[in-house]
């Protein structure tokens, strides 16, 4: 009977991790792309250019990615209900700033600290996922995650278009903010401590991280999926929206549509790659070489779009999102090739780069369609907008022949002791 109790206890702890770790996702998918509704209004309210959009943006990405260090140190330090619970609270702080702003410095402000707010959540769910589950649940448990999260790439779509028909956008944010809050409060109240700490100095675990950044595995293991991860979310955050109704001519419902189809298609990748991930490795492809089929894919998607090659529009923007989730399989992958107790600033690392990448390639997209003056309707030239797909789409191809190198990845956990 106690076995029993101590058993069924055990599952709703379980329940519980994985519904507010994933309820946390969802929202920092959400804020991430939020932009990409609020830009018609923040650009006729603040007179904004594409690079000051892309920046305003992109902002997101670079507190993301610089809070990654300080963060897997915290993680691994204090266990990832305390931190992801705690930067929660700050991501809500950012999000009541960001909707009472009616500066565009306020405006940044309220991205850095919803950039900074968010930046554990999914290192956070693996961190805590593999002390709370058995290991070969994880590549499931990630993709169903990231799943769920990717829900939010569905909602700024269609259903937030829909929203700024009935409320400003401020509104919007403050709601988003107070669940974010709520979420956070959970989190500290209601799941389990699992986490073991580690008697080691802030010292030793920052020399650790300098040793991910020093191994040669690390940089593969990041490469290509930061080079289409970049891509894939400068497109589906912001400038996807441009390109569809600059180059493809696509009505603003049309827009609307494929946008929340994108974000349809990553759930349903991120889970059924998740999903097919054990059943690979069987056949003996492992999950490396298993992400690098899907991000292969995603950028062949790329190609087939700078080409106007005429695919039904479904099709290719469904692709183009079922292909994009392929970097999950990767990340999960994280737990075969380091050791457990440095997991937390691995995924973190690797997170530095990976919003590094998406940073610079929203920012750098703003700025070449500067390089062209606006149509008088308002629209940037084809050839813009193709030029930045372009450079992109080279910088992944030279990635692949990094990430998909015939030799096995492998680290000696010795040097991280």
């Amino acid at each position: 009977m106690l076995g029993s109790i101590e058993s069924k206890n055990m599952k709703n702890a379980g329940v519980r991790i994985f519904v507010l770790f994933a309820s946390a996702y969802f929202i920092s998918n959400l804020v991430r792309g939020m932009n990409v509704a609020f830009a018609p209004f923040l650009i006729k309210e603040l007179q904004l250019n594409a690079t000051n959009l892309g920046l305003l943006t992109s902002i997101f990405f670079i507190a993301f990615a610089l809070f990654q260090l300080p963060a897997g140190i915290a993680l691994d330090k204090w266990g990832a209900k305390k931190t992801h619970a705690v930067l929660l609270m700050i991501c809500a702080l950012g999000g009541i700033i960001y909707a009472f702003s009616s500066s565009f410095s306020g405006l940044l402000i309220g991205r850095i600290l919803i950039g900074i707010g968010i930046s554990v959540g999914l290192a956070g769910s693996i961190l805590i996922f593999t002390q709370s589950f058995p290991i070969s649940r994880l590549p499931l448990l990630t993709g169903l995650v990231v799943a769920i999260g990717g829900l939010g790439g569905v909602v700024v779509g269609k259903p937030l278009s829909f929203a700024l028909e009935h409320l400003h956008w401020s509104t919007i944010t403050v709601i988003i903010s107070v669940i974010t809050f709520l979420i956070g409060m959970c989190i500290w109240l209601f799941v389990p401590n699992t986490h073991v700490t580690h008697n080691l100095s802030f010292k030793s675990q920052y020399e650790g991280t300098i040793k991910i950044f020093k191994t040669k595995t690390f940089w593969r293991w990041v490469s290509l999926p930061a080079a289409t991860g970049g891509m894939f979310y400068a497109a589906h955050t912001l400038w996807v929206r441009p390109f569809m109704s600059d180059v493809l001519g696509y009505s603003p419902s049309e827009i609307a549509n494929y946008v929340s189809l994108i974000g349809i298609a990553m759930v349903l990748g991120t889970t059924s790659t998740g999903l097919c991930a054990r059943v690979v490795e069987k056949i003996g492809i492992n999950l490396h070489y298993f992400s690098g089929i899907g991000l292969m894919t995603f950028v062949l998607i790329e190609f087939l779009l700078i080409l106007q090659v005429p695919v039904p529009p479904f099709i290719v923007w469904f692709m183009f999102g079922f292909a994009g989730s392929s970097w999950t399989v990767n990340f999960a992958s994280s737990a075969e090739i380091f050791p457990k107790h440095i997991l937390g600033r691995v995924t973190t690392s690797y997170n530095v780069i990976f919003f590094s990448s998406i940073f610079v390639t929203q920012l750098v997209i703003g700025y070449i369609l500067d390089l062209w003056e606006q149509l008088p309707d308002g629209h940037y030239p084809v050839v813009a907008h193709l030029t930045a797909w372009t450079l992109f789409l080279v910088i992944q191809a030279i990635a692949a022949i990094f990430f998909l190198w015939p030799k096995p990845l492998t680290v000696d956990p010795k040097q991280f002791d």
